[in-house]
This record gives structure tokens, sequence and C-alpha cells, in this order.
């Protein structure tokens, strides 16, 4: 026992506000492509993994090295699960 780590603070946890937080990008891309489809989700993020013979791999390859792509594709994710919400609240 390091008698030293009683002294430090607790780490905040730095996820507690990041709906994300625990969501793997292939859940994120599947969910995506099961509410909207391939040709809908082409249309709203007009990027080739989506719309030239699209599949969650070719896409997940692209998402992992291209940050501005990803953020689309998860803010449409944050858009799609507050729909849902709203859908099933009213």
């Amino acid at each position: 026992m390091n008698p030293l780590s009683d002294d430090l603070p607790e780490s905040p946890n730095k996820q507690a506000n990041n709906p994300l937080h625990g969501i793997t990008l292939e859940t994120i891309v599947t969910e995506l492509v099961d509410y909207f489809g391939w040709e809908d989700l082409a249309e709203r993020i007009p990027i080739r993994c989506f719309s030239a013979d699209p599949s969650i791999s070719s896409s997940l390859k692209f998402l992992r090295k291209t940050p501005w792509a990803r953020e689309k594709v998860e803010g449409l994710y944050g858009f799609m699960q507050r729909e849902i919400k709203r859908r099933k609240d009213s």
C-alpha cells in the first residue's frame, strides 16, 4: 500500500457528460444504418464509404482515420437518439 495514495484527490470522471461514452464506433454506424439506411445516410453525410459499395467495415476504416467525418457521424447519432426519444415520449 502506498501511503501517499490516500492524500491524492480522486480524479473526476472525464467522460461523465459524454453521451457517447462506452458506445463503440461500430455500434454507432450499425444503428445509423439500421435507422436511416445507406442511401439516406450518404445524403446526410456525403462521404464515399456510405455511397459507393457501402459496408460497416469500410466505413469504420475511413471514420477511424478521418476525425472530421467521425464528428459528423457522432453528431448524427446524437440527433438520431434525440429523435427516437422524442417519438417515444410523444
